[in-house]
């Protein structure tokens, strides 16, 4: 297992027109969700008494709050978002009180739509720069691993491999971690925090969808994800977006029990899409203590066999 930190079943992202792509619906949709979750208490407007239609505030109070008229702001949660400038795009934010992660989201969109109409790409099989590999293989005091943005994980150190396949069962090709957990029976039982963790797939997903949104091959899995499974539809239709930088993710190891690491996402210059992910721990930590008893464990099962724990980027160039 690695830790990552709705769309219609069909896959599809979005309609096409001549000119531009129309990613409607996902504004639409966004922009209804987070409106929907803000009180006018929260937003600072007076309450009268009787009952409100809606949950959260009307379009009418967003459009207040941010600024701009009720015409526009009706305008924007429609879909259309073609030629918003910045500065309302941040009035929006602030009005419906938008995390960094869903900021980002919001502006992602809207250089989506205002993109000319691009072909969607399939980038086919990722693999990951020799020189990314010497780095991680380089790191060996904590365990370090490298993901795309679909969540394919394409290259690990040694104590990576002995954190997430203590029984050397590493597959050849890239593992795709949303693809485990919402579609593999034993995902529930392997990984801790199974519902967290898979809020925390969706949400990076979707924050992919809006950053790169030609892409084919993530659209694909989304198709397939919410297809195959309920799960991933409802958290889908939640619209939450997630950034992954830091935080702590709890193991469950056979060799070293149970114990929790502080994991650092950064991306790699130069390659797109691509981050790296370390764990580490403080010193006296259970933590801690649990990484070097893992490394001493490595280190005496690659003694015994006399190998390196086994690289399926070699095999495959072998």
């Amino acid at each position: 297992m690695f830790h990552v930190i709705a769309v219609p079943p069909t896959g599809r992202m979005f309609a096409r027109t001549v000119d531009r792509v129309t990613n409607n619906s996902e504004v639409r949709e966004f922009l209804k969700s987070r409106r929907a979750r803000i009180t006018p208490e929260m937003a600072g407007l007076p309450v009268y008494g009787g009952l409100r239609r809606v949950p959260g505030l009307r379009r009418e109070e967003v459009a207040a709050v941010s600024g701009m008229s009720i015409d526009y702001y009706n305008r924007l949660e429609r879909g259309n978002l073609t030629g918003v400038s910045d500065s309302i795009l941040e009035s929006l934010a602030r009005a419906l009180k938008l995390d960094d992660a869903e900021r980002t989201y919001l502006f992602d969109l809207a250089r989506a739509a205002n993109q000319k109409r691009p072909r969607q790409r399939r980038r086919g099989p990722q693999t990951l720069n020799p020189a990314v590999q010497h780095l991680l293989d380089g790191m060996t005091g904590i365990p370090a691993f490298v993901q795309n943005g679909r969540l394919d994980v394409l290259g690990m150190n040694d104590l990576a491999r002995a954190l997430y396949h203590p029984n050397g069962d590493e597959p050849e090709r890239p593992r795709n971690f949303a693809r485990f957990v919402f579609l593999d029976a034993g995902s529930r039982e392997q990984v801790p925090g199974w519902e967290s963790t898979a809020q925390d797939v969706v949400g990076i997903l979707r924050q992919e969808e809006g950053r790169d949104p030609h892409n084919r091959d993530l659209t694909d899995l989304i198709g397939e994800l919410s297809t195959r499974s309920e799960d991933f539809r409802t958290m889908w239709a939640a619209q939450n977006v997630r950034l992954h930088r830091t935080g702590v993710k709890p193991f469950h190891h056979p060799v070293v029990g149970d114990f929790e690491l502080t994991f650092q996402a950064m991306q790699l210059p130069g390659d797109d899409g691509l981050t790296l992910i370390a764990y580490s721990a403080e010193p006296g930590t259970r933590g801690h203590d649990a990484l070097n008893l893992l490394a001493t464990w490595a280190a005496t099962a690659r003694s015994e066999t006399g190998l390196k724990t086994p690289d399926p980027a070699a095999r495959r160039r072998a």
